[in-house]
């Protein structure tokens, strides 16, 4: 088995989001650095659209999931939601449906995985983790020093 470098993993995210983006081209995006920013800067939601048993693993520090954020919608008003998932191709249909909504809203590209390159942190309910769910090889991408898990 041929291991691939951090580079060729990035790579490779940034080449799965862009087929997956073809979906939803007029959605706006946030990178994964940007959202560092934002994040320290801005009034931001952020919205993990995977599924329970992934959000488990972890989840990105101060996220809330769709469910909590839809069924508590109001308290985010006037808010900009930045919905993330493994690679962006969920969370990007998710950002469409917000924003045709009148939501402001932003895709995480790359999500989980390009958060992982960019040294973002990770939580479960333990506590802080280095473990992310990935469905499979096929998203076995994630950046070194986190340990990937389907």
């Amino acid at each position: 088995m041929r291991i691939m470098s951090d580079q060729a993993k990035r790579e490779k995210i940034e080449s799965m989001y862009e087929k997956a983006r073809r979906a939803f081209p007029d959605i706006q995006e946030v990178t994964a650095e940007e959202l560092q920013n934002l994040l320290r800067e801005g009034d931001i939601v952020l919205v993990d659209v995977r599924t329970p048993e992934e959000q488990a693993v972890s989840m990105i520090p101060g996220a809330i999931t769709a469910r909590q954020f839809e069924d508590n919608i109001e308290d985010h008003e006037g808010a900009t939601v930045v919905s993330y998932c493994t690679i962006g191709g969920r969370s990007g249909r998710y950002t469409q449906e917000l924003a045709a909504r009148g939501v402001k809203a932003l895709n995480f590209k790359g999500a989980i995985l390009a958060w992982t390159h960019a040294g973002g942190a990770l939580e479960c309910a333990e506590g802080p983790t280095r473990k992310v769910h990935v469905h499979g090889r096929k998203f076995d991408l994630t950046a070194e020093g986190y340990e990937p898990v389907w």
